[in-house]
């Protein structure tokens, strides 16, 4: 190898600068490896530059559309390239050009760049476009034509990152784009932008897209009119996509809280009823209708103990006379009180718990206010519970730390002996006369 080439291919000597006419020889060298470490170079004139863009090899071409100092002519050429690879390595050099283009770029500068930008969004090679979309979407000055083509495409690799996050992209844009029909999974991604407002919000309601619409409930930054929201929840019941997002919406009106209350699921039903933004009010509305929704799990019994058509209505029986009914028709079962603790309907579960113990009030209220984890699973053993029961009160329902929960042993066994959990009881009982 003569020292001109290693001056060109070797590491050590790269940087040593070339002459117009060493250039020039290199540039049409038989080895295509001096080529295209010749077209890596930063230091050469543009005219070797653009003869470099049309060599034959297309690993040459491949290191001149990465060579950040090309002419903007070659890369409107490259633009075009037969190799996939060369238009790649443009996409990702020529998007990351954008943002820096500012106010005092030459026009013929900006103009030559948005022309090869264009290009590439069109490529036939999906890899190309998700290049362009990756790279641009944040950028605030993207060319908005390149953009719309982007958002237009029908892969969501290419069209769901502007989609999701072009500021360039208006609201007419997306407005546009949705009733033309986005790629599929495009309205989800215009869903989770940083910002939807009212109109774009409609258009996505109206699609009847349910994954899209579920994003569209847990983005708390998309502007749901009431009268949108109330006609979502009319449909949600059946729709369980929805049931988390609906009842996590900020600002979530009172009327549609105790709506929301009618069908979403147990566990959904506690993080309703400790929302921090409802009033006492539309609490004790939810309240109500959760203990509406246990009455009808309950077994239908009359107050004489026959099955029957008598249920279980907050506004004409309290919880303790709930209890009262179903334990003397045996229905006080087990899965009732799960069910009222998983709604956190802690009233019931009390009165749940004394009436089956068969144990005056104020003696479980007593060990509920101690916080006594040995108290709980004595309660809960006297009233025939499984201990599985006793954990999930003591840890639900009395907050007791972890690391002092009473937990079985070998399996569901209780963790106290018989006499322990008698002499339990026996001391909350001594505790009501001092």
């Amino acid at each position: 190898m003569s020292g001109l080439e290693t001056k060109v291919i070797n590491p050590g000597t790269a940087a040593d600068p070339l002459t117009y006419e060493e250039a020039k020889h290199l540039a049409r060298h038989e080895d295509p490896k001096v080529r295209r470490a010749l077209a890596a170079r930063k230091d050469l004139r543009p005219e070797i530059l653009y003869f470099l863009s049309e060599d034959p090899s297309p690993q040459v071409r491949q290191a001149a559309a990465a060579n950040t100092t090309m002419p903007n002519k070659a890369n409107l050429k490259l633009a075009g390239d037969a190799d996939e690879a060369v238009r790649t390595d443009l996409a990702e050099k020529v998007a990351k050009v954008v943002p820096k283009l500012g106010a005092d770029a030459r026009d013929t500068h900006r103009d030559t760049t948005h022309e090869a930008l264009k290009i590439l969004a069109r490529d036939q090679i999906t890899r190309v476009r998700q290049i362009l979309s990756e790279t641009l979407k944040d950028v605030a000055d993207a060319p908005p034509e390149v953009i719309r083509t982007l958002a237009q495409d029908t892969e969501l690799a290419v069209a769901g990152p502007v989609l999701e996050f072009s500021p360039v992209l208006t609201d007419e844009d997306l407005l546009e784009l949705i009733g033309s029909g986005p790629a599929q999974g495009g309205l989800a991604a215009i869903s989770r932008r940083a910002q939807v407002h009212e109109s774009v919000a409609e258009a996505v309601t109206a699609t009847d897209d349910v994954e899209a619409i579920a994003d569209l409930l847990a983005n708390p930054s998309a502007q749901i009119r009431e009268e949108t929201l109330d006609n979502l929840i009319d449909r949600a019941p059946g729709i369980e996509l929805w049931h988390a997002p609906l009842v996590a919406r900020p600002k979530l009106p009172a009327a549609a809280a105790t709506r929301l209350a009618h069908f979403v699921a147990d566990n959904l039903l506690g993080v309703l009823q400790e929302r921090a933004d409802l009033d006492a009010e539309t609490l004790e509305s939810v309240k109500t209708v959760v203990r509406q929704r246990i009455g009808e799990d309950m077994p239908k019994v009359e107050a004489g103990g026959r099955e029957g058509g008598g249920t279980y209505s907050p506004d004409a029986e309290t919880p303790v006379a709930v209890a009262k009914r179903l334990y003397e028709a045996g229905k006080l079962w087990e899965k009732v009180i799960v069910h009222a603790l998983n709604v956190n309907d802690h009233d019931f579960v009390l009165t749940a718990l004394t009436v089956r113990a068969g144990l005056p009030e104020d003696v479980v209220q007593k060990v509920f206010s101690a916080r006594s984890a040995k108290g709980f699973v004595a309660v809960a053993w006297k009233g025939g519970l499984s201990m599985k029961l006793a954990v999930a009160i003591q840890q639900r329902m009395a907050r007791i730390p972890p690391a002092e929960v009473l937990g079985p042993v070998k399996g569901e066994t209780y963790p106290l002996s018989e006499d322990e959990m008698r002499w339990q009881l026996e001391f909350f009982g001594d505790q009501r006369s001092r």
